[in-house]
């Protein structure tokens, strides 16, 4: 006796949230597949589940758990079905005709107000609807289930306009299977072919291929002699590392997946497995590569970090994961209470994502200290590779400054090869120095031949050569390392008598040697004033007689023009000329000064010196054809 059919209306919300589904909400249609088969293995999930506490539920056992892919193209069908813990009537309806949660009005309201379709699809992922999915791609959809447990099934079927119907359905074996009437493939709506068995490929491998459960399709094929015959093959790879104890992958394993999702041949520099219990679970995979890519500092480098949902790909190059400056970083997370619909703008404010960056972060930065420990080689082929985008660190992320100034590499005048570490800096400064020293420059041969360089070198103190652009912008965001004050040898007055090994002036002298140029130093700030803004005497010189210098929190040249270059107007930046009281040009200036401080050519020489220091740390001349002509007239005259 054929079992009776009701027809029930969608819950009003329902209908008007089925609407936006449809025809407004998702931007790739692709994703109904990747919806169905998730909820499939749920449904699986719960089944072994509850199989633990009765082994009763299930018939066969649960030793073929399993997800199938059916198409029919003749009835242009496509069926996904499981056997997993089924539905009973009431669930159905519960779960399919309504959506029995508060607030449902307040969703609606906010999907239409959005603009963003990211953020609209995230709202509807927040209420677990995503089996709405099923009707952008299909006129009609048809579901038959059997709870476990139970020996009646139901079916329900809906054409998504307003009202299902349901009905008893007999002889079903438990689980669930959900059968799409597909409408025609339709490009300019975004419509494949989903009968294509390429397509259905393309799409469980990116979505579902980590799924724990085996997703099988019959494929067709013909054999060496012609027949037609059917195989049931596996789509997915089931393969999440990530989700094993580290003791049972082999390295291999992790080369090889490295590989397949970085498509980099080289294997990574090291591997970070890690999994976090508790009111927040996730799974994380990560590879810190041994070569940067080729578009690691371009406007359109992205993170590399792939987002997942109880192994359902959510999204490549998950920016909330990793912040900009670990962005080489390759790998996957596996979040277990995510909406499959999370949007990128939803996570950028989630607390417990936030959380979970932080520990990342750490463990990253933990995994890069522990190889500069244990693998210097390593560690420095790798700073060679990312050290430019590490320093960006220190700029973005104050929370961990301590942690990234410890990987800091850089070059000193301690060794003319290898690099040195802000600890090693420290561990051989010399007895009463409490000042880290450096000096930024284009070159390294540039930077230790520069005037600045001088007394430094005279007296033993070493210096940290630093050529990266971003090193100008940080050398002046952090203040100090351990206690000890990073400090740029061309900035400021430097003073290296009061920690010197070697005898050094009495006050007496200085007193004179200030007295010996009172005249000349002003009247050089007078000449030189479109220029500069003070000449002084220098101690930082002992072979140069001159170099340019700026106040403490002066922007450097170099930061000038790298702001302007961005765009930002920069208001010029006079320097201060310091002057070398023992050099042979300083002293006879000084004294053709007191001589006739009047005589043209000492302006002349005045521009000579202010522009030989200008060139020697590598600056521009404001008027180079004056400066050759000056120049050439003095050479000129000494011959």
């Amino acid at each position: 006796m054929a079992s009776s059919v009701e027809t029930l209306e969608f819950q009003a919300e329902t209908r008007q949230l089925l609407r936006l589904v449809i025809h407004s909400i998702y931007s790739n249609k692709d994703i109904f597949l990747r919806e169905l088969i998730s909820n499939a293995s749920d449904a699986l999930d719960k089944l072994r589940l509850a199989s633990l506490t009765d082994a009763g539920l299930t018939e066969n056992g649960t030793a073929d758990l399993h997800i199938s892919l059916e198409v029919d193209k003749d009835a242009r069908t496509l069926t996904v079905r499981d056997n997993g813990i089924g539905m009973t009537r009431d669930d159905l309806v519960e779960l399919i005709g309504t959506i029995a949660k508060s607030g449902t009005a307040s969703l609606l309201e906010k999907i239409r107000e959005s603009k963003d379709a990211a953020t609209a699809e995230s709202l509807i992922g927040q209420f677990g609807v995503g089996f709405y999915s099923a009707f952008m791609v299909a006129d009609k959809v048809t579901v038959h289930t059997r709870r476990a447990g139970t020996d009646s099934g139901t079916q329900w079927e809906s054409d998504g306009e307003g009202s299902y119907t349901i009905q008893a359905a007999n002889d079903l074996p438990v689980g669930t299977s959900v059968t799409l009437h597909l409408k025609p493939a339709d490009s300019e709506d975004g419509l494949a072919d989903y009968l294509s068995e390429s397509k259905i490929r393309q799409i469980v491998k990116r979505y579902s291929d980590f799924i724990r459960w085996p997703i099988r399709m019959a494929t067709d094929r013909t054999d060496a002699d012609g027949e037609a015959t059917s195989d049931l093959d596996t789509l997915n790879s089931m393969k999440a590392l990530w989700a094993r104890p580290r003791t049972e992958v082999t390295e291999d394993e992790y080369n090889e997946f490295y590989q397949q999702i970085s498509h980099d041949w080289l294997p990574p520099a090291e591997t970070i497995h890690m999994r976090a219990e508790g009111t927040f679970e996730y799974e994380a995979l990560l590879f810190i590569p041994v070569q940067a890519p080729f578009d690691l500092y371009s406007r359109e480098s992205k993170s590399g970090v792939q987002l997942y949902v109880k192994r359902v790909f959510i999204m490549d190059d998950c920016e909330a994961l990793m912040p900009n400056y670990l962005r080489f970083v390759k790998g996957v997370v596996d979040a277990h209470d995510l909406s499959l619909n999370v949007s990128r703008e939803l996570l950028q404010h989630d607390r417990q994502i936030q959380g979970v960056r932080r520990r990342l972060v750490k463990k990253v930065l933990g995994a890069l200290k522990d190889m500069q420990a244990k693998d210097a080689e390593s560690y420095t082929k790798v700073w060679a590779q990312f050290g430019r985008a590490l320093k960006e660190g220190l700029l973005e992320d104050t929370d961990n400054t301590e942690a990234l100034l410890e990987l800091v590499s850089a070059a000193s005048t301690h060794d003319p090869e290898k690099t040195t570490t802000l600890r090693e800096y420290v561990e051989r400064m010399k007895d009463g120095q409490d000042t880290i020293y450096y000096l930024t420059g284009e070159t390294r041969a540039m930077v230790e031949n520069s005037p600045h360089m001088e007394a430094f070198a005279a007296k033993g103190y070493e210096v940290l050569i630093l050529t990266d652009p971003i090193d100008e912008v940080w050398v002046d965001q952090v203040p100090a390392f351990d206690g000890h004050r990073l400090q740029s040898i061309a900035k400021g007055q430097v003073d290296l008598d009061d920690t010197a090994d070697d005898e050094t002036e009495t006050d007496a002298d200085k007193a004179q040697r200030e007295q010996d140029f009172a005249a000349l130093l002003p009247w050089l700030t007078t000449t030189l004033s479109d220029h500069i803004k003070q000449v002084r005497l220098s101690s930082r010189l002992t072979t140069s007689a001159a170099c340019i210098v700026g106040d403490a929190h002066d922007v450097t040249p170099t930061l000038e023009k790298m702001y302007r270059a961005m765009g930002q107007q920069m208001p010029t930046v006079k320097r201060i000329l310091e002057l070398n009281p023992t050099h042979p040009l300083i002293t006879a200036l000084r004294t053709a000064h007191h001589a006739d401080g009047d005589a043209p050519a000492l302006t002349e020489v005045a521009e000579l010196i202010y522009g030989s220091a200008l060139l020697a740390e590598g600056g521009d001349l404001p008027d180079p054809a004056r400066f050759t002509r000056l120049l050439t007239d003095h050479l000129t005259r000494t011959l």
